[in-house]
């Protein structure tokens, strides 16, 4: 159903015995996305790709690179325009709406967005204004977060003097300056190390439960995925091949690792050209 405004009334999504059913903040439904390949055929990154993500949850995709997880993520945050199908955030549809999208959508890449020629607190601010924020505003939320992140103390030192961690920290600080309602982490532990990885992991899970984000992130580490997130979807050529709570997967396949469930689905050999031919344009 849509507004008005041309929202669309986040839907209801049907769970299996035993799992709770919530109003969906992220929904695709029917994603086709191709890209050119060899001479004049077309690779095709997502074939018909169906999820829908709980409000309030942290949702992990999973899945082999090529599989067509960045694919989905950037057509979720506008960044890419599907060939079929649609998709909605907060029931805004980011195909007709996106420049609405992004007012309720955070991102954090893989790679840091920060400049580190500049200070975290800085980055903050400037962030915020770039979202429209007056320069009070900005730097109250810049002072808010830096607190928050335990970056206060550094928050006058350059960028690229950080650590991973703190680089890490800033990076989830950013994407968070406008209050977004719902937050892409993109492999957010990816180089930590142990001790930064926890600390990332309790940030994560408060975000969902203190702050009711919902929160979808991509990652190969599939004890993460298990440790954080209330579902899980395993994406393989550019479908979701399995979706569900962790326990209920591994239940299902009597296994005691999401690991298991993971090569159950999507674990298989490759050829070398094989793989040229799938992870290209992906």
């Amino acid at each position: 159903m849509q507004s008005p405004l041309g929202e669309t009334t986040p839907r209801t999504r049907s769970a299996p015995p035993g799992e709770t059913t919530l109003a969906s903040a992220i929904e695709a439904r029917g994603l086709v996305k191709t890209y050119p390949g060899p001479g004049k055929s077309r690779v095709r990154a997502l074939d018909g790709l169906t999820l829908s993500v709980p409000q309030g949850s942290i949702f992990a995709l999973v899945g082999p690179n090529g599989a067509g997880k960045t694919t989905t993520v950037k057509i979720l945050t506008t960044l890419a325009t599907p060939d079929e199908g649609t998709a909605t955030i907060e029931g805004i549809d980011v195909i007709a709406a996106p420049a609405q999208a992004r007012r309720v959508i955070g991102v954090v890449g893989q790679r840091s967005g920060a400049d580190p020629g500049a200070t975290a607190r800085e980055n903050l601010i400037l962030q915020g204004h770039l979202y429209g924020m007056p320069a009070k505003a900005a730097k109250a939320r810049a002072d808010e977060l830096l607190e928050r992140f335990q970056l206060t103390e550094a928050a006058g030192r350059f960028v690229r003097t950080y650590s991973g961690g703190m680089q890490r920290r800033l990076d989830v600080a950013l994407g968070l300056v406008h209050k977004p309602r719902v937050l892409f982490l993109d492999e957010p532990t990816t180089g930590l190390d142990p001790e930064s990885r926890a600390a990332m992991w309790d940030e994560i899970t408060a975000l969902a439960t203190a702050d009711k984000l919902t929160v979808l992130l991509t990652t190969h580490y599939l004890d993460e995925a298990d440790r954080l997130a209330r579902s899980v979807a395993v994406v393989d050529r550019g479908r979701v091949v399995a979706e569900g709570e962790p326990a209920r997967l591994k239940r299902e396949l009597d296994v005691t690792s999401l690991d298991d469930v993971y090569l159950h689905y999507a674990g298989r050999r490759y050829s070398d050209a094989t793989r040229l031919t799938e992870v290209a344009g992906r």
